[in-house]
């Protein structure tokens, strides 16, 4: 049996059914992503989502679904689902399914009476196409099988309605049709390997939930037991002589899912982009592009830790290449860059400390190579830059207004930062500290007599002595979380937490065990780490609601499968390898959720409260990559004797 499997009774179980969600990418930001029985839910589930570079270079849903109908002595059964308001669904044929597997692609099969069915998704590795396969397993008499494709046009984050420039025009083409709805969209090709017949009746949906779609007509096939036809979706015409070949070919290439460690591997690989831009890392799917910040904290378990040098450092050249003054792009949106992040550049740091560690590199080469991004952050910073940031006199790294939110806590609520965290916040003050002590590091093997060396020198001792003087909280032996003019925050968050878990940190051994404390006692889950206490008033711990409800949950008490890499860290620097068994419960209690939502992957973030649901994107690359850089760690543990 799959790995991941499910028999009728828990896809008919629409509860069930429509809480466990399928991706599948190509690593050029082409996906599809839809529910295990194929009905819709979000605006962003669609069978082919692409980017549009002649639009706005965001993803759009070309072909929202396909509505099959087995057709067997003129009585029909409709396979499809679709969720309408109210909680109507019509056609219901998820009751017609047997089973659904996920290795190594999804693959439902259908029984109705003698006829069994199978559907498999296949996404290409190379291009924007979906292969879809069906296959007649069992038959007592020939059937027919109509195709019905429902067609969207419109971008994963937009609805659309009936309207009159919506072309009606199909062309037909070898063994299929093709429609382009609107300008500067690319035309989407349906295509199948055997001759089908196509009637063209196009149609607007209306009521299903989030989208309206369009069905443009129908495909019908006659098939006999053993007989397979294959579905091709595309953005050119292909030859349909070819389409069994190529399928195979492209099935060849698909990843095992036979384990927990290879459904985070598959899962890694499907965040890696490369395109004519270059290489990066996609944060999360289904919504998500890149982010510089996310790209930094996936890169150690996705890439590191598979010691895939090339990706690691093929991403960083993409950032590096886009910079601008000492700033990173935060994030991507409508062909602009936004930088609004004083953060990324730190991690920067942080990423080239755990490139020398974990590949062992060489301090003069990571010097040479990385130098100007290193000297330019630093600098810059030092001199004050954009976003107010800048340097006090006591060597703190002052940054943002009560306008931006700078740190990884950025959300917007009602038109402002919900959590601007305005000044100086313990985890960025401690990502500088740890930044200059590590290209003082590099000089003093790459260029030792470098008039750099002293003067950052000189301010991470400045800032060693500021940190503990600002950030401890004496009154309940633990830590302000930000501080500014007018506030000394007490909340209990884990900034604290990462602040003690980097490289070079300015806490000492004391103050690490106290943040480690906090964070073990207050924040830790079996899914993450909260971003707020429990105790706090301000907590909330179940992330539902309205857009602006779910934004202000969002760093007041949901949980963080990334910052788990941190409580790890920090767990190994403080107590070594009799860390290991915690750190193992950890890592396993992760493979439930490898079966939920997201199959295969690992949300972007859960609940704060039991039972610690999934919320957000079905797969989060900074999820990934901290339970794979957990495993490393573990391993590594697992070559140590001794007890720490």
């Amino acid at each position: 049996m799959s790995y991941i499997s499910w028999d009728k009774k828990k896809l008919v179980n629409l509860e069930f059914a429509l809480n466990h969600e399928v991706l599948r990418t190509n690593g050029l930001g082409d996906f599809l992503a839809t529910t295990v029985i194929g009905c819709n839910t979000r605006k962003y589930h669609g069978l082919l989502v692409v980017p549009q570079p002649h639009l706005d270079n965001n993803n759009h849903v070309l072909l929202s679904s396909l509505d099959e109908t087995i057709i067997e002595n003129k009585e029909e059964f409709h396979l499809g689902v679709h969720m309408y308001p109210d909680g109507v669904y019509a056609p219901r044929g998820h009751k017609y399914l047997r089973d659904f597997t996920a290795d190594p692609m999804p693959k439902l099969t259908y029984r109705i009476g003698n006829v069994v069915l199978d559907k498999e998704l296949i996404f290409s590795a190379s291009e924007a196409r979906l292969f879809v396969r069906y296959t007649l397993r069992e038959a007592a008499v020939p059937i027919t099988l109509r195709v019905v494709p429902f067609l969207a046009f419109r971008n994963v984050h937009m609805l659309t309605h009936e309207n009159h420039d919506a072309s009606r025009k199909v062309e037909l083409v070898k063994n299929g049709a093709s429609w382009q709805l609107y300008k500067d969209y690319s035309r989407l090709f349906i295509q199948f390997s055997k001759a089908v017949q196509y009637t063209h009746v196009p149609h607007w949906y209306y009521n299903m939930f989030y989208i309206r779609e369009q069905e443009r007509g129908f495909f019908e096939i006659q098939m006999k037991q053993g007989d397979s036809v294959i579905l091709s979706a595309s953005l050119a015409e292909k030859n349909p002589s070819a389409i069994k070949r190529q399928c195979e070919a492209e099935e060849k290439k698909l990843l095992p899912q036979t384990s927990y460690e290879e459904c985070l591997l598959k899962a890694a690989q499907q965040f890696v982009i490369r395109d004519a831009q270059g290489t990066r890392l996609w944060a999360g799917f289904p919504w998500f592009g890149s982010c510089s910040r996310d790209i930094f904290l996936s890169l150690p378990g996705i890439a590191l830790a598979q010691g895939d040098e090339k990706t690691f450092k093929e991403a960083l050249d993409y950032l590096i290449d886009r910079m601008q003054g000492p700033f990173f792009p935060h994030r991507y949106y409508q062909k602009s860059l936004y930088f609004t992040a004083v953060d990324s550049p730190l991690w920067f740091f942080y990423v080239l400390q755990l490139y020398e560690k974990m590949l062992g590199k060489d301090k003069k080469d990571i010097w040479k190579k990385y130098k100007k991004p290193m000297t330019t952050i630093l600098e810059s910073f030092i001199a004050g830059t954009d976003f107010n940031v800048h340097v006090l006199d006591n060597g703190l790294l002052y940054a943002g207004n009560r306008d931006l939110a700078l740190t990884w806590m950025n959300v917007f609520a009602q038109g402002k930062p919900w959590t601007p965290r305005t000044g100086l916040a313990i985890e960025v003050n401690a990502l500088w500290y740890n930044a200059l002590c590590y290209a003082v590091e590099l000089l003093k093997v790459a260029d030792p007599k470098s008039a750099l060396m002293k003067k950052w020198q000189v301010l991470a001792d400045k800032v060693k002595i500021a940190f503990a003087d600002t950030f401890i909280n004496k009154e309940c032996s633990g830590f302000f979380d930000f501080v500014n003019s007018n506030e000394r925050n007490t909340q209990v968050r884990p900034n604290m937490m990462i602040a003690a878990a980097l490289p070079f940190t300015p806490m000492s051994e004391e103050m690490q065990k106290r943040a480690f404390d906090i964070a073990h006692s207050e924040l830790l889950t079996t899914r993450g780490i909260r971003s707020l206490s429990p105790n706090d008033e301000a907590y909330k711990g179940i992330s539902i609601g309205n857009h602006s409800e779910r934004e202000r949950a969002y760093h007041n008490g949901t949980a963080f499968p990334w910052l788990i890499a941190f409580y790890a860290d920090l767990s190994v620097k403080l107590f070594g390898k009799t860390s290991q068994p915690y750190l193992e419960d950890l890592y396993n209690g992760f493979e439930v959720a490898i079966k939920e939502n997201g199959i295969g992957s690992v949300s972007e973030i859960y609940d704060g409260n039991p039972p610690f649901e999934a919320r957000g994107c079905i797969s989060q690359s900074t999820s990934v990559g901290a339970l794979l850089y957990l495993k490393y760690l573990i391993d590594e543990l697992n070559k140590k004797g001794g007890s720490k």
